[in-house]
């Protein structure tokens, strides 16, 4: 069950004019989170934005004893909301609602995993990589934003044994354009050396996070190569709670008639073959 706190801020961390990371003291929110579930968050205490906000649950912190202590979010400074979050100084305290949500599913025994982060998108990814690694799971990120400067935290995951592949548009680094373009390079490598009967490619369990139209193209990419990916969506939500119907999407699981279900309960995690994606915003 989710458990609704009065939450102290920590610190923040200002990444850029337009990104800062909040750490939160909610070790009841620390100890239940699973990888991939979320939080709303209430970003000040007046009616101005009335409603929470989501937020994946970035990191998990923990005491020198490893008890967990408190959670972090990765924000982008956009409204009147997320500006209020960028504002925040150690010690004001903001309601922080969660863990919610469905998480990721973990990666098969004896699967590498690759995990697709597009600018914010990489928020659901800190808590993943570091449970992957902690089971021994060989884990890549390939992770694409307009420039270099806008790779934040790529360190953070090189300095956990995670492999990082870039990707920006501007070409400043890694491979020029989006992270489609060395995600599908990495696809066609491993669909051809499988051809070979001597292959030894290791199952691959793939999850993505960030913009609708990324998420989609790595579904399509992955399900050309006969793989499915799982995909964090980033709908708006009112409650979190399934009560305001406000996040719902239409899905097609397992053959069934595409039928409409809140992605606060039934996700935000979802298989991306499941979608309806022509009608995600």
């Amino acid at each position: 069950m989710p458990v609704d706190v009065d939450a102290e801020v920590i610190s923040n961390t200002r990444l850029s004019d337009e990104y800062n990371v909040l750490a939160f003291a909610a070790p009841e929110i620390a100890r239940l989170t699973q990888p991939g579930q979320f939080m709303m968050v209430k970003p000040s205490r007046g009616f101005e934005p009335l409603l929470r906000r989501p937020f994946s649950v970035f990191e998990i912190l923990r005491d020198a004893r490893g008890t967990p202590i408190g959670v972090t979010l990765l924000n982008k400074r956009i409204g009147v909301g997320t500006g209020q979050l960028y504002a925040l100084a150690a010690g004001d305290r903001i309601p922080v609602l969660g863990p919610l949500g469905r998480p990721f599913t973990p990666a098969a025994a004896g699967s590498h995993a690759w995990l697709v982060a597009g600018g914010v998108g990489l928020a659901p990814f800190a808590t993943m990589a570091e449970a992957l690694v902690a089971r021994g799971v060989p884990t890549t990120l390939f992770y694409g934003a307009r420039r270099a400067a806008d790779l934040y935290y790529a360190d953070w995951f090189r300095a956990r044994g995670v492999t990082v592949v870039t990707a920006t548009e501007d070409g400043s680094a890694g491979d020029r354009g989006f992270i489609t373009v060395p995600l599908g390079r990495a696809l066609e490598e491993r669909t051809a050396a499988n051809r070979h009967a001597d292959a030894d490619t290791h199952a691959i369990s793939i999850y993505a996070c960030g913009p609708t139209p990324m998420m989609r193209a790595v579904s399509d990419l992955a399900a050309r190569h006969g793989e499915d990916v799982e995909v964090s969506l980033e709908q708006t939500m009112g409650c979190g709670l399934g009560g305001c119907y406000s996040c719902v999407v239409r899905v097609r699981e397992d053959g069934k008639m595409p039928h409409f279900v809140r992605s606060c309960l039934a996700g935000p995690v979802f298989r991306g073959r499941d979608l309806v994606w022509e009608e995600l915003h």
